[in-house]
């Protein structure tokens, strides 16, 4: 035991001379110490840099090529790089404690800075209160009529005029001090961001305006990169900010106090077809103030501005209050920032129902102030070298694919005048609205070798919509991952044929069969995951023997977003264009797409109108037309707009475009019955809505199923009498037992299912078409129903005894009887298909 504990104290005297000393001492088997000279580290070191964890072999290789460690054994050497290793890994968590520990700090700083603000602010509150209840107590002074008259002052933010470049200092150095009293102030009444709490591990601490002029929304952070950088990125707002179209800095001349002043004009897409776009006339200011803070902050000016006559009725002149960036340096690197955007977006100017949307600070917070924030740490992890992206494609450039995929889809669905969008003569209904551009140019993309040849232009097929109760995270996560639900793939190829350089270079354009299958290849995404940039793969086969061993196949470049259902007033957005297998950096893109705004429930009055499509909605008071009758309960909204490009030749136009025309339409009502099948509500979903090509109304079918049940059992499926098919349709919806509808076919796969039904198997209306009959039974129920089956389609019903089946997640239910019979037309000359009723049914 003696000799134990003096070898161990050796071993720890080893170990604190380790810590003590770059040169290790270790012990060997004969009980004498080593000490490394400088050479034997130095041999180590280069060793440990090419293979910190050498193999035996290798360690044995390297005392033979290096004579300075003969003397040391393999087995010390072993210990020598496990110890470099712990070392190395001590080194990096101590860095990345000390990473922590200044993000906490800074972190510490902001909250401590915040909860000052709102000390003031209750201070500043309860001294109103005071006031006014002492107002409140004071009575008015009769006028001669005996009316009262009592005197409102209200805060005055007038527009100045920027004619005269004198005064222009002055209306900058007031806007710096209203931005600055908005972001670290009182001026506004913020209150925090739904959903979006603060926390060390989030990207900023997030507020929208409770109640002031306009909407205005206000973020602060810590960012891990210098002021000026921070400040040159977020000045450059068209690089992060998506809806912007363009900025132009029209003058620009330093302010004298160190300051610089400039004069913008800035457009900004409108986010559907159903309203106009915005602009801005701004003056803008620079300075660094005495402690070392940068300040970007902006206001709007009076006056007309830049000659803009051309583009000017397709936009309204919206107004930004005083809104900018408060920048400050941080104590061992890094910044943190203040974010304030204030605006009047003149909701007057759009239709009544979606005036919510421009009078919510929730989507200026997520699309403006959330944005330049989340875009500045996405800039500093790339810096770096946090970020890892696929197929090896720099960061920058894969941002500049998912800004060009959205710019695009923009410009499809403004269609603005002056890019050479015109309005093609619509067909008598307003519901898709097609507009054509001649001198769409790709070659901009900077390599003709990779530019189409195009001889016509473009087609754009777009529409808006309402969606009730619809959730569009939900909607745009179905559309992404079940692309066979909606998309035609033969359009597809042909988008992806006329964007070849070659048309007869492309092989989709011969006969080719589509298997409905498609794989997602990720590229990147942004830190939080709000936005994923992919390829989209879908697979194709020739039809033809000589080309049986050539690709089909069709890819996709493709952003999406706004897909979690957390996230309160974010845009869901699916955006897709055709791409080669190989797509070079500078590829030309044709985007076509979905995108889902949610409207704000509080604000939202009048029209209850579902799923219907709203190109012809004036603007002015709102008219109640439509289901009067909707339950109250489904009060969430959101506007839907699609837009579809089409490449085509100028000989092809017409055809070009009543093939788009009635693509987008047959894409409508795809959405129409995926919205209607993934709706919480508890309408009935199916109403006006087909259930897949060639099958009949859903209404249709509910009559089909009770007539034939009467007819074959000599009694009543439903209790109560129903006069018409809506009737029908809504009573067996809630039919208290189970009702399922199968096709008649090789593999009989379900077609409709009853709210029962579709609880007792576990799935959704949309997933239903997956299930087949024989996955619903278990080995007794599959041989019961064989047995049955000739008796069935000879008599035309049949009883099932008491048994088990199988939901869709693999539980097993109980039910006490089943009853099947077929379901024939109107004609009663064809069976359409088969149905079954299961009664008290249970999960066991």
């Amino acid at each position: 035991m003696a000799m134990v504990a003096q070898q161990h104290h050796r071993e720890s005297s080893s170990g604190s001379s380790m810590n003590k000393h770059q040169h290790t001492h270790h012990q060997l088997d004969t009980g004498k110490y080593v000490r490394y000279t400088t050479e034997q580290v130095e041999a180590l070191e280069r060793v440990y840099a090419e293979c910190p964890k050498p193999s035996s072999l290798r360690r044995q290789q390297l005392i033979r090529e290096c004579p300075i460690l003969a003397n040391i054994e393999p087995k010390q050497i072993k210990v020598w790089f496990q110890n470099r290793r712990c070392r190395e890994k001590q080194k990096k968590e101590s860095s990345k404690l000390q990473t922590v520990n200044r993000k906490l700090t800074a972190m510490n700083k902001l909250l401590m800075e915040e909860n000052d603000r709102l000390q003031k602010q209750i201070s500043q509150l309860v001294c109103e209160n005071g006031h006014m209840k002492q107002q409140l107590q004071t009575t008015g002074v009769p006028n001669a009529d005996g009316s009262f008259e009592f005197v409102v002052t209200t805060t005055q933010h007038s527009l100045r005029d920027a004619n005269n470049p004198a005064g222009l200092l002055s209306i900058a150095e007031e806007t710096l001090a209203e931005f600055l009293s908005k972001a670290t102030g009182t001026a506004v009444d913020w209150v925090q961001m739904p959903g979006m709490k603060p926390g060390p591990d989030s990207v900023g601490i997030f507020a929208i305006s409770y109640s002031c002029n306009g909407v205005a929304a206000r973020a602060c952070g810590l960012v891990s990169l210098e002021p000026t950088k921070i400040a040159e990125i977020l000045k450059d707002r068209s690089s992060w900010f998506r809806d912007c179209r363009s900025l132009e800095v029209f003058t620009m001349f330093p302010a004298g106090n160190g300051g610089t002043i400039e004069l913008l004009y800035t457009q900004i897409y409108a986010p559907t077809t159903l309203a106009p776009a915005r602009d801005f006339w701004t003056l803008r200011y620079t300075k660094t103030l005495d402690n070392g803070s940068l300040v970007v902050c902006e206001r709007s000016l009076s006056g007309t501005g830049p000659n803009t006559a051309a583009a000017a009725p397709q936009f309204v002149r919206a107004e930004m209050l005083p809104s900018g960036y408060l920048i400050r340096p941080c104590e061992g690197g890094g910044s943190i920032i203040h974010i304030v955007d204030h605006l009047n977006l003149e909701a007057w100017s759009v239709p009544e129902v979606l005036r919510p949307l421009y009078q919510s600070s929730k989507v200026v917070a997520q699309k403006m102030t959330i944005a330049a924030l989340r875009y500045i740490r996405q800039i500093a992890q790339e810096t770096s070298g946090e970020v890892v992206y696929c197929l090896g494609r720099q960061p920058s450039v894969l941002r500049t694919f998912s800004q060009r995929l959205s710019r695009g889809f923009n410009d499809a669905i403004n269609g603005f005048t002056n890019d050479g969008w015109s309005l093609l003569s619509c067909d008598g209904s307003e519901d898709v609205i097609v507009t054509v551009n001649s001198t769409k140019n790709f070659m901009a993309t900077g390599n003709p070798a990779h530019s189409p040849s195009i001889v016509g232009g473009v087609l754009c097929a777009k529409a808006s919509m309402l969606l009730q109760n619809v959730p569009p995270a939900v909607l745009v996560r179905f559309l992404r991952e079940h692309r066979s639900e909606w998309a035609d793939f033969n359009v597809d190829a042909y988008c992806a044929a006329a964007m070849k350089a070659s048309a007869y270079a492309f092989p989709g354009m011969r006969p080719t069969r589509f298997t409905g299958n498609q794989i997602i290849i990720p590229l990147g995404h942004t830190i939080e995951h709000e936005e994923l940039l992919e390829v989209v793969r879908l697979e194709g086969h020739s039809l033809t023997p000589e080309d049986a061993f050539i690709s089909r196949d069709i890819h996709l470049l493709q952003i999406c977003s706004g897909i979690d259902e957390d996230a309160v007033g974010a845009c869901s957005e699916l955006v897709f264009a055709p791409i080669d297998e190989m797509f070079p950096d500078d590829a030309p893109l044709l985007p076509s797409g979905f995108r889902v705004i949610p409207l704000d429930a509080k604000l939202e009055s009048g029209t209850q109108r579902t799923l219907d499509l709203t190109s012809s909605l004036d603007v002015g008071p709102s008219t109640s037309t439509g289901a009067a009758e909707t339950s109250s309960s489904c009060n969430t909204r959101s506007v839907l707009t699609i837009a579809f490009q089409f490449p085509f030749d100028s000989s092809l136009q017409d055809n070009v475009a009543t093939m788009a025309r009635q693509y987008v339409r047959s894409v409508i009502a795809s959405v129409q019955r995926v919205a209607s099948a993934i709706s919480p509500s508890g309408v009935m979903p199916y109403v006006g809505a087909r259930m897949s090509p060639g099958a009949p109304e859903a209404q249709t079918l509910s009559h089909w199923i009770c007539q034939s049940y009467s007819y074959y059992l000599g009694t009543e499926l439903l209790r109560t009498a129903a006069a018409g098919d809506a009737t029908v349709l809504k009573h067996l919806w809630h039919h208290p037992d189970a009702i399922l509808c199968c096709s008649l076919k090789s593999l009989p796969v379900l077609i409709f299912a009853n709210q029962a039904g579709l609880d007792m198997l576990e799935t959704t209306l949309v997933a239903l078409q997956d299930v087949t009959l024989d996955k619903i039974f278990d080995d007794s129920g599959r041989k019961v129903l064989c047995e049955e089956f000739p008796k069935l389609m000879q008599q035309g019903f049949a009883y099932l005894p008491a048994g088990m089946c199988l939901s869709t997640m693999g539980r097993h239910v109980t039910f006490d009887q089943a009853v099947a019979w077929k379901v024939f037309d109107t004609d009663e000359n064809s069976v359409h298909c088969l149905a079954f009723t299961f009664s008290n049914w249970s999960f066991v």
